[in-house]
């Protein structure tokens, strides 16, 4: 195969949670449009790294393949993204495949993001209702409040911007943007301000937005462009005037 068709990839390797973590490369036929999944899959394929060993298959994770399930978060060259719609031709090779390092690496590529379904749950992120049966209309939402409640009604729950904040890590108990965004989202609705106070309570609280540094680069790598720096603005002014609130009202 001649040089200009063909895909070097270098990949960060983990046999399992607790081994190092180590590099190894390989060399795939190109195609034109390939995506990075596109590679991994021809990795797939035939398993022999550029110095001819047969060796274990990559590991990483996929679903929908456009850019909507999340699953395929990864850093590629260096920047958290979806493998999907990234394009390797628009890459600098060896393209470099690293899983997302905020969370803990299971294999490979493969991570567990157990930790924002944990935040999810923390800010009640769902609308309650009564009963399991049909009540007919639910309250009027303005096409306006509609349009700005979309932006945020997009988010896959893919850790980009967590993998970004550099005050989510292993050591911090913040729950990071996505989870703060979700608040706003969820105490827009007519239904959802029903437990806004209980969702604030967290905001507030030891994992909540004190502990955002305003870096904005949450907002620089969500593949939605959700408004997440303009959420969390709004939602500090807003936990402000609640834990004042909730001081003098003791």
């Amino acid at each position: 195969m001649s040089a200009e068709k063909v895909i070097r990839l270098k990949v960060k390797r983990k046999d399992k949670m607790d081994s190092e973590s180590y590099w190894e490369e390989f060399a795939i036929p190109y195609r034109p449009n390939m995506n990075v999944i596109s590679a991994l899959m021809e990795i797939q394929r035939n398993p022999v790294n550029t110095e001819g060993t047969q060796v274990r298959s990559v590991a990483w994770e996929y679903n929908c393949l456009e850019e909507v399930c999340g699953a395929c978060s990864m850093r590629i060259n260096g920047k958290v993204r979806q493998a999907c719609s990234t394009l390797v031709e628009k890459l600098k090779q060896p393209i470099q495949l690293e899983p997302m390092e905020t969370f803990p690496v299971e294999r490979d590529l493969v991570v567990d993001r157990q930790r924002m379904f944990d935040a999810l749950q923390k800010i009640k992120g769902w609308i309650p209702i009564d009963g399991t049966y049909a009540m007919g209309s639910g309250p009027l939402i303005s096409s306006g409040e509609q349009q700005e409640a979309y932006k945020f009604s997009t988010c896959m729950t893919c850790g980009c911007c967590l993998d970004a904040c550099p005050n989510v890590n292993s050591g911090s108990p913040f729950i990071g943007p996505q989870a703060l965004a979700q608040t706003k989202y969820f105490n827009m609705h007519p239904t959802g301000k029903l437990t806004k106070n209980e969702r604030l309570e967290v905001v507030i609280g030891d994992e909540g937005i004190s502990n955002c540094g305003n870096s904005q680069n949450c907002v620089e790598v969500c593949p939605k462009d959700i408004p997440l720096t303009t959420a969390l603005a709004e939602l500090n002014h807003e936990a402000n005037r609640y834990a004042l609130w909730s001081w003098l009202k003791k």
